[in-house]
């Protein structure tokens, strides 16, 4: 669910790195919300990450 419709953002893993060095497994997740858009003069629900809604790429219903 978590990946932005418009530019395919979505979760990202790496890793957690203590102080001595031990790593495990770790996941960011995309700030992505749940938005009414326009879409093709219809209106539906899609998710959208925060960047694309601020640069304007997303016309909100």
């Amino acid at each position: 669910m978590a990946k932005c419709a418009i530019c395919g953002k979505g979760a990202h893993f790496g890793n957690n790195v203590s102080h001595s060095h031990r790593r495990s497994n770790r996941i960011w997740k995309s700030n992505v919300k749940s938005v009414h858009a326009n879409i093709d003069g219809t209106n539906k629900k899609i998710y959208v990450c925060t960047s694309c809604l601020r640069s304007n790429k997303v016309e909100r219903a």
